[in-house]
């Protein structure tokens, strides 16, 4: 129902959002989401909200990363917990669709909120049927209508409001684990994330500007979880089937994991630079499978005239990830899935500017950003 520049083809995408990246860097609207959020956390949001509080979760996440218990480290123990939950099957027919959405989520919780959660307990299993529901509610034609006529469809039945209901509950429970924290914060010894936003909350609690608010926290909370969780989850249940559908994959992968790490110690990211196969393969199923076709909506924050073109401020803009990712001309077999796509002919990792699973630039995923 506007005019929306749709960005095909890794020159304009690139040119667009890396070589013009703050002018590209506005969020296009998602009614039912804006609906929810009113603009505020770090996916959805614009302008100051959008600058400050990326800002600041960026800088907590690189403290994180050098504290006295990193996010690495929380990664490896979670892929221990994910590695012995799945040893208990004992090699009977599962569906390994929840423990591969578990793990990412408890990850983040551990960020978050400190504290994992055991794969069996009913808050963890709740909060990933919530945001599994939410995509899927989210992928359907009803919610598409939605966003082309917000003001007509909100005040009719639908599944829309289903999706309200998921996101105020998933608040709810933010908000319950914010409040935990309030009681027992040490503000010379934060804990996590929420902590952290909770002292800078504290410290700027005289400024009516102030984009520090407990309503931004709990969204900008529920944004790291839905950047962070799905995402995550999709590519692993993506990559245990390509495994099983291409062996002779699987076998190099498991071949240069028993010479580089052997099969008792757990794999860091100082490993990387010496699994060349491991890394490609990792890319190539993201590359592959495209989870975000066309990344989130895009603006313009200001007149442009691109390639000829005169946008105006406040212009939609689409870009279409696909068209990179399935570029002929940087990835020989598009449609095929080849980890070689990311290997030189002596085996190396090769780096691929085209690599753009979750968009480029500064408005790219918090998934991306993390």
């Amino acid at each position: 129902m506007k005019p929306t520049v749709v960005l095909h083809g890794y020159e304009a995408v690139k040119e667009a959002l890396v070589d013009h990246s703050e002018v590209f860097s506005g969020r296009g609207s998602f009614p039912v989401i804006d609906r929810i959020f009113q603009g505020a956390g770090i996916v959805f949001s614009n302008g100051e909200t959008w600058k400050q509080t990326r800002r600041f979760s960026l800088m907590v996440l690189r403290n994180m990363g050098m504290g006295k218990k990193t996010i690495e480290e929380r990664i490896q123990e979670e892929a221990l917990c994910l590695v012995e939950a799945l040893k208990k099957t004992n090699a009977s027919p599962c569906d390994p669709a929840l423990l591969l959405g578990s793990a990412p989520c408890n990850v983040i919780c551990s960020i978050i909120f400190q504290n994992r959660f055991e794969y069996s307990d009913n808050k963890l299993l709740t909060l990933v049927d919530y945001f599994h529901e939410n995509l899927r509610i989210a992928s359907t034609s009803w919610i598409q209508l939605y966003n082309i006529f917000p003001s007509l469809i909100h005040y009719l039945p639908g599944s829309h409001n289903e999706l309200f209901q998921n996101i105020a509950k998933q608040k709810k429970f933010i908000l319950e684990q914010v409040e935990e924290h309030q009681e027992s914060l040490d503000f010379n010894n934060p804990r996590d994330f929420i902590d952290y936003f909770l002292i800078k909350m504290e410290k700027e609690k005289h400024n009516k500007q102030s984009e520090f608010t407990m309503e931004n926290l709990i969204i900008t909370v529920w944004d790291v979880f839905s950047a962070g969780t799905e995402t995550i989850s999709t590519t692993l249940r993506y990559g245990l089937l390509f495994l099983i559908k291409y062996p002779e994959v699987a076998a190099k992968a498991q071949a240069e994991i028993e010479r580089v790490l052997g099969r008792h110690r757990s794999p860091s990211m100082q490993d990387r630079s010496h699994m060349p196969y491991m890394d490609a393969l990792v890319h190539e199923i993201q590359r592959y499978t495209d989870i975000v076709p066309n990344s989130l909506p895009h603006a313009v924050t200001q007149d442009i005239t691109f390639r000829n073109y005169l946008i105006p401020k406040g212009t939609e803009i689409m870009t279409s990830l696909t068209s990179v990712l399935h570029d002929a001309k940087e990835f020989p077999s598009p449609e095929q899935f080849d980890p070689s796509h990311f290997l030189d002919k002596s085996g190396n990792f090769k780096k691929s500017d085209y690599f753009m699973p979750f968009s480029a630039g500064k408005k790219t995923s918090f998934l991306s950003i993390c």
